[in-house]
């Protein structure tokens, strides 16, 4: 005796939670890529202010390298998961919405209030 058809109306829920779980996971990723965006903006604009140390400078150019890294890995991921028209959307979209206001400056830290940051 055959296998009775299975029946779509059974099917529709399992449906319905994929593409929520597809949507709630592209924003989460859409989430850490602005993160990143706005990181990468304000540190590239504090390594061009002249009041950056030139023993922070380096250590601003290295991180700013590795957020770009991390950058461009999420977006590979955004393209590996969802498409790479979706990622490239994406990207477009984190790159018009994220704005840093322009009163953010790096912080001052004398050294012996760095010392005290510790102890």
């Amino acid at each position: 005796m055959p296998a009775p058809p299975v029946e779509t109306a059974a099917i529709v829920p399992a449906a319905v939670f994929v593409r929520l779980k597809r949507e709630t996971n592209l924003a989460a990723m859409t989430q850490e890529l602005a993160g990143l965006r706005f990181s990468i903006i304000l540190l590239a604009r504090w390594e061009a202010s002249r009041s950056v140390e030139a023993a922070n400078l380096a250590e601003l150019r290295r991180e700013l390298d590795e957020l770009r890294a991390l950058y461009f890995d999420k977006i590979d991921a955004l393209a590996m998961s969802f498409g790479v028209q979706q990622a490239m959307e994406t990207r477009a979209s984190v790159e018009r919405s994220v704005v840093v206001p322009r009163g953010m400056t790096p912080p001052h830290v004398r050294q012996q209030e760095q010392e005290q940051l510790y102890f």
